[in-house]
């Protein structure tokens, strides 16, 4: 694939949204960094929750044939990271989100929109 080929990231999109994660955030960085193409920011209402939807990510994408690359953060259900190679998925506890405000980061990243349900808008 090359850089400027954007990832089929519906399937991401379905596995974050399967258990009720919140916030959903998108976002194209293939311009702004080397490392990824997406970055999908989500969270949920306790460490527990956090933890029950990063394991229906990895659990549900395994299922598709897809594997990430390393998983960070699954003991503390603080903020855990998916790294999938050209998809990075953050699952965030809501008061660490805000404080680490990873969006705020990306302002110059393209953000796609998805509806609820996890169809494009």
């Amino acid at each position: 694939m090359t850089r400027t080929e954007m990832p089929s990231i519906d399937a991401y999109v379905q596995a974050v949204l399967g258990k009720k994660a919140e916030d959903l955030i998108v976002l194209d960085v293939r311009n702004l960094t080397s490392y990824t193409d997406v970055f999908i920011f989500c969270s949920g209402r306790s460490s527990r929750q956090v933890i029950a939807i990063a394991e229906h990510i990895r659990e549900t994408l395994k299922k598709q044939g897809i594997r990430p690359l390393s998983i960070e953060g699954m003991t503390e259900g603080h903020w855990v990271l998916l790294d999938y190679g050209d998809v990075i998925i953050h699952v965030f506890y809501e008061p660490v989100r805000r404080f680490y405000d990873l969006e705020g980061l990306w302002t110059g990243a393209r953000r796609i929109e998805y509806s609820e349900t996890g169809s494009p808008s």
